[in-house]
């Protein structure tokens, strides 16, 4: 291979370039971000950043030394419109077509939106920026959406000494992911802050002044913030004969067609470890995929199926939550360590007869590392969680 393109650069796409000069890699790499910024971290822009305890200097995943080591040819700034597979070209915004021979997919993913202007979302830098500037004292904020990113913006901006409004479609937030009991807990964290949490409304549109119920009624804001999840940025794969479906549709080695792999927030692929598919949104899964993905096109031959252990974080007021494995789906969740009325606890989580998943809040990171090479192992169930423990509402 002579040239390889890397469409994407941020945790994943950086991570594929790297690794591609880690294995010897001699040929051509270039890497192509619809941002004008190098390479930075994204988990602390509704941590951090937000909270403007860190400047934008301190999210550079590379210095620029270490950037120009890796030899490639960056094209910052300019997003990906088109794939031609037959002609083996990628098309870009400022009407250039770069020919490759193998390819790595990591377009990330993009905020969903509600129908108004003037709400902010926080996906990019200049989003955190751009909202932080507003997170002032007694200001007025709306977050719809009470997942993880709401949940963390939703925090930093009570700490900020704003009024908060946190928004859910859902009976209890995150209940889905996490279970019920699990659920509620977090969900007391905002409550005992006095932060004015709202579950089962639905919001249709952002207005002048704030944001629309579907029962028609307002909530007055000064500021908005929409984080409702978010979409694979796969549209300038129209055309291309790739299958799209919610993200890139990858086989367990992260393949999305000859020579053309995928990796971090855009990829769909099959974890072996879990015996499904998955699209992950995490910086760790990133950054392990775009490795994977990069080796695999070198040795395809002797390709490794990518089948990790996801793992994430969340800081939330005083609460440092971390999570190992596929929590989604589950059957069963267990408090196997810890109380969950102190907001100190490790609960397990079962799918089929196997343990998959664990979270822990206000814990050490050793309490639920133990957790993880169960998950890896694919323990059983009944082997690893002692029948004693009752379970909880998932």
């Amino acid at each position: 291979m002579r040239r390889i393109v890397v469409v994407g650069a941020s945790a994943a796409g950086l991570a594929a370039a790297e690794t591609l000069r880690r294995e010897a890699y001699e040929g051509i790499i270039t890497l192509v971000g619809d941002e004008p910024l190098a390479p930075y971290d994204r988990p602390p822009l509704s941590k951090q950043i937000l909270a403007a305890e860190w400047e934008p200097e301190r999210l550079a995943l590379r210095t620029p030394d270490a950037l120009a080591a890796l030899d490639l040819d960056l094209r910052l700034g300019v997003a990906a419109t088109g794939l031609q597979p037959a002609d083996r070209t990628v098309e870009l915004v400022d009407g250039s077509a770069v020919p490759y021979d193998g390819l790595v997919i990591a377009t990330g993913v993009r905020p969903r939106r509600l129908p108004g202007e003037g709400a902010h979302v926080l996906r990019t830098l200049d989003d955190a920026l751009t909202l932080r500037e507003r997170l002032t004292p007694g200001r007025r904020l709306v977050v719809v959406g009470a997942g993880f990113l709401g949940a963390e913006a939703a925090a930093v901006a009570w700490r900020l000494g704003c009024e908060v409004t946190l928004l859910e479609p859902a009976p209890v937030p995150l209940a889905h992911a996490v279970g019920m009991e699990v659920g509620k807990v977090l969900t007391n964290a905002h409550l005992e802050r006095g932060v004015d949490l709202r579950c089962g409304v639905t919001v249709t549109e952002v207005t002048e002044d704030g944001v629309r119920l579907a029962d028609g009624s307002e909530i007055e804001a000064d500021e908005v913030l929409v984080a409702i999840g978010s979409l694979p940025n796969t549209e300038w794969l129209t055309g291309s004969s790739l299958t799209v479906g919610d993200g890139v549709m990858c086989d367990e080695y992260c393949k999305a067609a000859p020579n053309v792999y995928a990796a971090g927030d855009v990829a769909r692929w099959y974890n072996p470890l879990f015996g499904t598919s998955m699209r992950i949104e995490h910086r760790t899964t990133a950054a392990e995929q775009g490795m994977a993905a990069a080796r695999n096109l070198l040795h395809s031959e002797a390709g490794k199926s990518f089948a990790p252990v996801p793992y994430f974080w969340s800081d939330q007021y005083d609460m440092k939550i971390q999570a190992y494995g596929y929590l989604r789906d589950h059957a069963e969740v267990a408090l196997v360590e810890g109380d969950l009325a102190e907001r100190k606890f490790v609960a397990a989580y079962r799918t089929g007869d196997r343990v998959t998943g664990a979270l822990a809040v206000g814990m050490p990171p050793k309490a639920i590392r133990q957790w993880r090479q169960a998950i890896a192992t694919g323990a059983a169930w009944h082997d690893t969680v002692s029948t004693a423990v009752p379970a909880m509402e998932s």
